[in-house]
């Protein structure tokens, strides 16, 4: 017989920490599986960019990426403990929240992971201008 272990995920914002905006400072993490996705662009099922020259279109396509692997490993946002987050102009930070909190705002239980969230000059092709990566627990 195999059992699923329920994920214990605690979510931990000190208040010496100060209170961040739509992410958690501490997530403390005790399940049966880790889940690492890879980097997800704006690239759809067909292999083509989605959005190109419009952040907005990239953000979505890139959290409908990461929907799509967390189901495929049976996880939802929810299950989400990490990303990190990579944007070519920091001046699409805002769009880039937008983004993030239309995908958490139907998780049940509230989901806000650690983010770290960095400017780069260039990501592996030259079209995109958002790329996430993500760690999950179940």
């Amino acid at each position: 017989m195999i059992r699923e272990a329920t994920p214990s995920i605690t979510r931990i914002n000190p208040p010496e920490l100060g209170t961040p905006p739509g992410y958690s400072q501490i997530v403390e993490v005790s399940a049966g599986r880790i889940i690492f996705i890879s980097g997800q662009t704006a690239l759809d099922s067909d292999g083509h960019v989605v959005g190109k020259s419009d952040f907005g279109a990239q953000a979505e396509q890139v959290f409908r990426n990461l929907a799509t692997a967390l189901q495929a490993s049976g996880c939802t946002a929810a299950n989400l403990v990490k990303l990190t987050v990579f944007l070519t102009d920091m001046e699409n930070l805002a769009r880039y929240r937008e983004a993030r909190n239309r995908f958490f705002a139907s998780v049940t239980p509230t989901a806000a992971p650690a983010v770290t969230l960095v400017e780069v000059s260039k990501l592996y092709g030259a079209d995109f201008m958002i790329e996430i990566e993500a760690i999950a627990a179940a």
